[in-house]
Formats: structure tokens, sequence, C-alpha cells
């Protein structure tokens, strides 16, 4: 049974209830595209990248105050949440590509990307391969710059697992390590991941979703010091104290590489720091995103 405390009660919709925004699924090379937007078409324009295995609601804590100023798009990147699966292995490269349509059928020529983990990786790999397109970026849990057999077993053997046995301790084990806080771990959340595991074709595409976390594969997407080093947009590195050692390690490394860059130090948090404290993280988001790039508080 679960426990519902009537004074301290999240959900998804708790965010959500009073944004006016939209969702849509769209069509993109055939794909078909589950897409969230909130926030008038004639201001910027912010994509917001999820994790592995994720789903746009991962970003819910954040459609209000950021469609203020920009025009927020969240959508499940290929392979991922309720967008199709096809059958084949999803890379950075497909993701970027997947990410790039998805805008233009929207009609949005410019964007800064925020993304987390896998989400991160794309984010930066889009900023590398379309910067005429990338205004600025927002990195938490980034990967991308190391491949450590320890985390990919990790990260195969958690997500295969919830897949295959996708019950409601299983899939709430797998929140332990991506959200500190166990307050945050919102009934919501975990049985809209539960409803997604369970459908037949995550199951059928499940390795296919885990393709980066094979050695050979991983390397090839992997962007090099030189090319973190050639990544000119402006960005924002998040810093969460409680994330595992890679994520931590990738982000204070490349703070060193990029040539625009600066932290936000949220040491409270673990893999999801714009879910775990979005009243930190949106403000500095948006002061980021509007600013000239002078150093932000945190």
């Amino acid at each position: 049974m679960i426990e519902i405390d009537p004074e301290d009660y999240r959900s998804i919709w708790g965010w959500l209830r009073d944004v006016p925004f939209s969702q849509q699924w769209i069509d993109v090379d055939g794909i078909s595209t589950r897409v969230a937007t909130a926030g008038a078409e004639d201001k910027p324009a912010v994509v917001m990248l999820h994790g592995t295995g994720g789903h746009w609601e991962a970003y819910a804590p954040n459609l209000k105050a950021l469609s203020q100023h920009f025009r927020c798009v969240c959508l499940d990147m290929v392979g991922n949440g309720y967008s199709d699966k096809p059958d084949y292995p999803y890379e950075t490269f497909v993701y970027v590509r997947h990410v790039a349509r998805t805008l233009d059928v929207l009609g949005v020529d410019k964007v800064s990307l925020i993304g987390m983990s896998l989400g991160a990786w794309v984010a930066a790999r889009f900023a590398l391969e379309l910067p005429q397109r990338t205004e600025k970026v927002i990195l938490m849990s980034p990967a991308g710059l190391m491949a450590r057999a320890e985390n990919m077993a990790r990260i195969k053997r958690q997500r295969t697992a919830a897949v295959d046995n996708p019950d409601w301790e299983t899939i709430k084990a797998m929140f332990v390590h991506l959200i500190a806080d166990e307050r945050n771990r919102i009934p919501d959340i975990i049985a809209l991941r539960q409803a997604i595991y369970r459908m037949p074709e995550t199951r059928d595409t499940v390795q296919h979703m885990l393709a980066l976390q094979e050695p050979e594969t991983r390397k090839r997407n992997l962007l090099t010091e030189e090319q973190w080093q050639s990544i000119q947009a402006p960005t924002l590195v998040v810093a969460s104290g409680k994330d595992y050692a890679e994520y931590e390690s990738t982000a204070r490394r490349i703070l060193k590489l990029l040539p625009n860059a600066q932290v936000l130090e949220m040491p409270h948090v673990a893999h999801w720091p714009n879910f775990e404290d979005p009243e930190f993280f949106n403000k500095a988001a948006v002061e980021f995103l509007l600013g000239g790039g002078d150093q932000v508080a945190g």
C-alpha cells in the first residue's frame, strides 16, 4: 500500500495543473513522437531532453517557470517514453537527428538545450554538430566523456531488470540513486515509468535503448576532449553532489574543457537536479538563459 501524506502531497499535476501546455504526437520522418509544448511561440525556444529510458515528464516541475520566458519543447526521444521505438540501435547521432527534425516540424530554428544524463550527452553533440542552431546549453549529470565498465554494467542491469520485471518495487528501486530525497520519488513518476516499461515495444527494443552501454558503441559516440573544447555555446554545468561519481567527475572535467562554461553547484541532489529542487534550478536556469553570460548565483 502506498502511503500518502496529505500535508505533503506531490504529483506531476501539482506542477502542471495551472500551466497552459499542450501534448501531442507528431510525425517526425515516420517516427510518432510525443511532444509537450508550453510558452508563446514568439519567445526564444528551449528544448528539454530526458535520460535513458525516460520521458518528458522529468521536466514537469520546470515548465511553469520556464514557459513564462521561453517556448518550451519537451519530447520523448526516439525509442523512449511514448514515442515510436524503431528496430535499430539508438546512438547519439540518431537522437540528435531526431531532436533536430522534431524542431523542424515544430518550426523551431535556433534553440537552447537542457539535458540530463543521456539528454546532456545529446545536447552536447547537438551543440557540436549544429552550432548554427544552438544558443545556450544546460548540462545536468552529463555523460559522453568517458566509458566506465562498472557504470555501463549498472545501467544495463537496472534497466533490463526493470523492463523484464516492471513491478512497483523494481521500478521504485531504480529511482533510489536517481533522486536523493525519497519524498521526491513520487508515485506519479514511478507509475509512469512502470507503464512505459510494461509496453511490449519497450521490452522488444530495450537492447536498442541500452546500445550506448555497449563498449564499442559507446566509444564511437563519446565526445573527445578536443570536441568538448570546440563547443562555443555558453554552457551551464550542474554539479550534483549526490550523483554517481562518473557524472560528477564528468561535470568537473568538462567545466575545464568547455571554453564558455560556468558551474551551478547543487550539493544536495542526485541525478535529476531539476526535478529534485525545481525552485532553485528554475531560478538559475532562467537567469542563465536570459542573461548575457554573467556568473549564475549558486
